[in-house]
């Protein structure tokens, strides 16, 4: 089986609103292999029922491929929520894989093990299938999202919260995008003040604080020496509590020192951890945790400690090991508890106890592991939170905004929570930053709390952390509509980040350059804190390879859908093409645009969603699928008398001459024109007013420097010349009736098209570039495979099937020669278009022998 390439799709996709990861499947050579299923079956024998059935009788590689994968994601402990495989009857050497996944690296490395697991089946081959899920658990451990961390991501998806993970290697998130997100690792968050974090690791300088607050403390002192800690445990008096200043999670903590040796021992264990150690008086009582999120008391837990409980016939050890093995427990905080360690901590506190691992509780004997409550070492937990009285809530909320948190895990201990602290001799003994949730989000005993959204609430208030956010999809004017839409959102007064095919954009300033119409840009303009807006051109191919970087936008744009990019990537057909960018419009919550014109795009609009609000555009006022909405009461935007018309039914309400537009050349350029209507009815479904609209739209220049390669003009010696990136049938056709209206003249075509286009297509295209110029020099480009001239013949065959005249026809397979032999075919007030234009420099280094004043004029035009 080989496995020719497989991609992750990260969001929205043609298979899932999820994640998940595709793998095309070459089964051009697959020999079928009898058994197979069965052999796999023997080694995965708690696969699903209805994955048993499919396998029972399975003899190919690639159909076994699919149930593998997820049971071994499953195995690991990372389910994926679903699965399918696809196969095309105009690819029948070739299937399609999808898996759901959990967590991305286990879901490759799951690829890679089934891929290796069913080839050896299928041999019959020996197959450490023990050894791979080891590697995929480690895996799946080393990737997971901490319980806490969970917990918080869980509540801010119900509240429609959405989250990027920063980075695989740490629990980092951002929540909520462009200047509305907050940042979140563990339970620290953005708002989290680094000195207050400092003053919380410092043991000792949190008690002296919360003390010169009126906080009640144990006394204590930081030591660094054994002699030191004994005089302060003698000057205390009593038992004391020993632990380092500076660690967390209950390490190197003893607390009950009652002798010397209790006292040099605990202080050894501390040291380990730090140089620096904390000798306190011991507070008698139980061990609780509060946890203030912002003002707030969310939650608070009685710890207790690590324990076991007799059955008279079994040893410690045998008590620990079943305990152990509850499937609640787990290293370190991937389960709601923590296994118990049997360590040297542990046989000290047995032996305080008379026991040693081989002893044998009496039945319903507690037998106690640790002194400490703490989660992290196996203890657990019982919600007390309705008993904290009015005066201990006060008093964790001041010591929470005393140190400076706003986020906090206060330890106290105390003989009943439900009494206040000073009529009991209680005490806050430690300020946590970074508290783990998990003991009130699933407590032992008692009602859960959920302290995720309490965070969350704390966080964000009454905000979903959502900027506004509009892509835009279609097959030509993509750049052109984005680029307007944030223009007139810049000049409202908003930071507005934008992706196009040229780069992405924050505030006007290009970040990146290049194609940048896919997933990763658009989370770079989402994670940017300083965008208030954002607009994302999203192309087929972005989501075909990564799906989309957005759960869900407030405006999708679909401005047209026709042949292009067909035969790659498993589309074939202008349909299929269309459903690509369906999923840019069924992600929208808010609106969908659409144009009226388009037979495709309307018929998207019955399957959105009911409650989102659909606005057409036409340059037809006419078209009889707008005023139909119009009549039901819908919004649309539409041309009449050259005039940019807003419209609701009952109010039609002109926005702007688009004569007054620059891009649309005098109002000659009417798929500029569409781009401005389809821009202004996204603006109106934003909230934009009409004098905003209009302001955007009157101001917004197409030239090179603010939209290169989209129809560019510049003079030369008195021949208009259209730069453009034109490279589809109806990109060209457009082109040439602008061109037309430019000039009583005759118009001249310099064409080419990328190389990776079917055959069809390219003589498509000769035709189109016929019919629409009245002479044509064909130049190539991005041949993409194709042998040198294979592009430029048949193009030219297109032409030929059109009947255009041999004597108005050239080829010139060097883009600067061809816009020198188009120039030559031109007089003044001419119009020549150079279509599939890459850089400037192809026009300027074609004119620059000739013309070289114009060549530098241009090129300080394009500066």
């Amino acid at each position: 089986m080989k496995i020719a390439e497989h991609r992750f799709l990260r969001g929205p996709s043609l298979y899932a609103a999820t994640p998940c990861l595709l793998a095309i499947v070459d089964i051009a050579a697959q020999r079928k292999a009898a058994g197979l299923g069965s052999r796999l079956l023997a080694l995965l024998p708690a696969i699903s029922f209805e994955a048993a059935a499919r396998l029972s009788d399975c003899q190919a590689a690639h159909e076994a491929l699919e149930p593998v994968v997820m049971e071994l994601q499953r195995l690991a402990g990372a389910p994926g929520a679903f699965s399918l495989m696809l196969t095309d009857p105009a690819r029948p050497l070739r299937a399609r894989v999808v898996c759901g996944y959990t967590i991305e690296q286990v879901a490759g490395q799951a690829l890679r093990t089934a891929a290796a697991l069913i080839e050896a089946c299928a041999r019959q081959d020996a197959f450490d299938l023990e050894a791979a899920l080891a590697a995929l658990r480690d895996t799946a451990h080393r990737h997971a999202i901490g319980t806490s961390t969970a917990a918080v991501l869980a509540a801010a998806h119900r509240r429609g919260i959405p989250s990027l993970r920063l980075t695989e290697d740490a629990n980092l998130f951002q929540l909520g995008w462009g200047s509305r997100q907050r940042r979140l690792q563990a339970t620290i968050t953005g708002a989290t003040n680094h000195v207050a974090v400092g003053i919380a690791s410092d043991k000792q300088l949190t008690k002296t604080l919360l003390d010169q607050a009126g906080v009640p403390v144990p006394a204590g002192v930081t030591v660094t020496t054994l002699d030191a800690a004994l005089r302060v445990a003698r000057r205390l008096g009593g038992a004391v509590t020993v632990k380092p200043l500076d660690a967390n999670q209950g390490k190197g903590v003893t607390v009950a020192c009652a002798t010397p040796d209790d006292v040099a021992r605990a202080f050894d264990f501390a040291r380990q951890y730090g140089p620096h150690v904390i000798v306190e008086e011991h507070l008698q009582g139980r061990d609780y945790r509060v946890l203030v999120t912002g003002r707030k008391i969310a939650a608070a837990s009685w710890r207790r400690p690590p324990h076991v409980t007799g059955d008279g016939v079994s040893t410690v050890r045998a008590l620990v090991d079943a305990e152990n093995r509850n499937p609640a427990r787990g290293d370190g905080h991937a389960n709601i508890l923590t296994k118990i360690p049997l360590d040297d901590l542990a046989l000290q506190v047995l032996a305080r106890q008379g026991h040693d691992l081989d002893t044998v509780p009496a039945a319903g004997a507690q037998v106690d592991l640790r002194g400490n409550a703490n989660l992290s070492t196996g203890g657990t937990a019982e919600d007390v939170t309705d008993l904290l009285p009015e005066e201990t809530r006060d008093t964790c909320i001041r010591a929470a905004r005393t140190i400076g948190l706003d986020v906090a895990g206060i330890d106290i201990v105390c003989q009943d929570i439900a009494r206040p602290l000073r009529d009991q001799n209680g005490g806050i003994i430690e300020v946590n930053a970074a508290p783990g949730i998990r003991m009130h989000q699933y407590p032992s005993r008692g009602t859960p709390r959920d302290a995720g959204a309490a965070i969350v609430d704390a966080l964000f208030g009454d905000d979903d952390g959502r900027i506004p956010v509009v892509a835009v999809t279609g097959t030509n004017g993509k750049t052109t509509t984005s680029l307007l839409i944030a223009h007139a959102t810049r000049l409202a007064g908003l930071s507005t980040g934008v992706t196009t095919t040229e780069g992405v954009y924050v505030d006007g300033e290009r970040i990146a350059k290049g194609d940048c119409t896919g997933n990763r840009p658009a989370r770079t303009v989402l994670a940017a804190p300083d965008v208030d807006f954002a607009v994302l051109e999203t192309a087929h191919g972005g989501i075909l390879e990564h799906g989309l970087a957005f759960d869900q936008c407030d405006v999708a744009v679909v401005l047209n859908v026709s042949a292009d990019h067909l035969g790659l990537d498993g589309i074939d057909t202008v349909e299929e093409l269309a459903r690509v960018k369906y999923v840019c419009a069924e992600r929208a919550r808010r609106a969908v645009v659409l144009n009226a014109e388009d037979d495709h795009c309307v018929a998207m609009a019955p399957g959105l969603r009911h409650a989102v609000e659909i606005l057409y555009f036409a340059l037809d006022a006419d078209n009889p699928v707008l005023l139909r909405h119009l009549e039901n009461g819908g919004r649309a935007v539409y041309l009449e008398d050259n005039m940019i018309v807003l419209a609701n039914g009952a109010r039609h309400e002109a926005l702007l001459d688009v004569r007054t537009m620059p891009c649309t050349m005098r109002g000659a350029a009417r798929y500029n024109i569409a781009n401005g209507l389809a821009a202004a009815a996204a603006l109106a479904a934003t909230g934009f007013g009409n004098a905003e609209i209009a302001a955007g739209l009157r101001t917004f220049v197409s030239d090179w420097k603010h939209n290169p390669l989209r129809s560019n003009v510049f003079d030369v010696d008195g021949v208009t010349v259209i730069f453009d990136n034109a490279h589809n049938t109806a990109a060209y056709a457009a082109l040439a009736e602008t061109a037309r209206a430019l000039t009583p003249g005759r118009l001249v075509g310099v064409v080419a098209s990328p190389g990776d286009r079917r055959d069809e297509d390219l003589i498509a295209l000769g035709e189109t570039c016929a019919a629409g110029f009245d002479e044509l020099v064909v130049y190539e480009t991005e041949n993409r495979g194709r042998a040198a001239g294979a592009v430029a013949a048949l193009l030219v065959l297109g032409a030929h099937v059109a009947k255009f005249e041999a004597d108005h026809l050239q080829v010139q397979l060097n883009a600067q020669e061809a816009i020198r032999a188009g120039l030559a075919r031109c007089v003044p007030g001419d119009v020549l278009v150079f279509g599939c234009g890459s850089s400037i420099t192809e026009l300027t280094e074609a004119i620059r022998p000739t013309s070289p004043a114009t060549a530098s004029r241009i090129e300080a035009q394009a500066v």
